[in-house]
């Protein structure tokens, strides 16, 4: 029986592919991983903020998204996700809030931009399920387009002023101005004359000032930089990340199309209809959560970020390497919750994952930044050989980011 030839986008550079993004945001990610040299993304499976804000400083050098759960760390407030923030900025990642929205379109709505959490306002991504159906999708576009809105808009206010001369009522201005200078001449300023006189009343400066405000729009829409090819072949220290610099405002989600957890639900059906709304929807969904790459329209270019990730012990990985094993899909034990782990070798080179989504293979060792870069360069190796460019135990040479990749004072937004 004969097979369909891989979808284009498995042999296509992300810099590549970034050129025909709909969304901003998927163009920046794709780009920030490109530039980076990374396809890892840790989830932080930690419940204090201060745990979560040491392992993205631990790991961030490494990453290009940081996966979150704000619900459960126990002392959540803003302060933890403006840190958060800086944290990405300064290092250069997007956040990920893992939040699986699964509700009407109202609930979801205030779930996305209320609550204790406001996950709009700091995370790039989201994800959520289809079955509550479409409106879902909507309902958190309409949210995510008011955030964007409100957060473009300006007040413009204008002040003018005014000044015109009052006069008594009933006389004209220049007569009254006649009649006190011949009083002066008369009897002087404070002279007898003048005291016997009846005071004239003198003309007033009346200033009125104007304040007008207006509200207006501001082009939501920051476009991201271009760069050479040979940018793209120079180390992850390179210059251009500075220039790529923030993450753009708009926000995206990612559908759950398929699960790794052993039994799911999410059988075939259901995974075609998470591409039909997703190909409804390309300016708010710009990938899935899958097993590997669901790209098979001549016009798809979706994102997958694929969970379930591990890697065996590293003394258990050299010596499978060093006797020509090693190249199985299955790598950690089942953790006898159902979670099932596989090679970022096999879901990225033979099933398409262009992000691989590591948790306790990384949150559970001694040197997390060593085993950070460990999955980072078997994720990237596995990419770059999908895409021609890096030849089969082939090396890559060390390279380390110091002190981040983005620099620079944060500014909250």
């Amino acid at each position: 029986m004969a097979t369909n030839p891989p979808h284009p986008t498995r042999s296509q550079p992300y810099e590549v592919r970034a050129n025909s993004q709909a969304h901003p945001l998927a163009r920046y990610l794709l780009l920030l991983m490109a530039l980076k040299k990374t396809n890892l993304c840790v989830s932080a499976d930690v419940s204090t903020a201060a745990a979560l804000l040491a392992l993205a400083e631990q790991v961030g050098d490494s990453i290009c998204v940081l996966k979150t759960h704000c619900d459960t760390i126990e002392d959540w407030n803003d302060e933890t996700a403006w840190s958060l923030r800086e944290v990405a900025l300064r290092k250069g990642f997007c956040i990920f809030e893992d939040r699986k929205f699964g509700d009407i379109g109202s609930t979801v709505q205030k779930q996305y931009t209320g609550g204790p959490f406001r996950i709009v306002r700091w995370a790039n991504l989201t994800n959520a399920h289809i079955f509550p159906g479409p409106s879902i999708v909507t309902a958190l576009k309409a949210a995510a387009t008011q955030h964007l809105e409100s957060h473009n808009r300006c007040v413009v206010t204008e002040i003018t002023a005014e000044g015109r001369t009052s006069s008594p009522a009933g006389e004209d201005g220049d007569d009254e101005e006649e009649e006190e200078e011949k009083d002066e001449e008369e009897g002087g300023v404070g002279g007898e004359a003048a005291e016997d006189l009846p005071r004239t009343r003198k003309r007033s400066i009346i200033s009125t000032t104007v304040i007008s405000t207006t509200t207006e729009l501001l082009d939501p829409h920051r476009g991201t930089p271009s760069f050479p090819p040979t940018t793209f072949l120079q180390s992850p220290s390179s210059p251009f990340l500075q220039l790529l610099g923030a993450p753009p405002l708009e926000r995206a989600v990612l559908l759950l199309a398929q699960m790794s957890s052993e039994g799911n639900l999410m059988d075939k059906l259901y995974t075609t209809k998470c591409i039909e709304l997703a190909r409804r929807e390309p300016t708010f969904v710009v990938g899935f959560i899958s097993q590997g790459s669901l790209n098979t329209d001549s016009t798809d270019d979706f994102l997958a970020f694929t969970p379930g990730v591990g890697l065996p012990p590293r003394e258990q990985q050299q010596q499978q390497q060093q006797s020509g094993e090693g190249e199985g899909a299955q790598t950690r034990k089942p953790d006898g919750l159902g979670q099932r782990y596989n090679t970022p070798r096999h879901v990225v080179l033979e099933c398409g994952a262009d992000v691989v989504i590591v948790g306790r293979g990384i949150l559970e060792a001694g040197d997390r930044v060593g085993e950070a870069e460990r999955y980072r360069k078997e994720a990237w190796w596995a990419y770059e050989e999908r895409a021609g460019e890096r030849v089969k135990g082939e090396e890559e040479g060390d390279w380390g980011m110091g002190g981040g990749i983005l620099g620079g004072e944060f500014k909250a937004a």
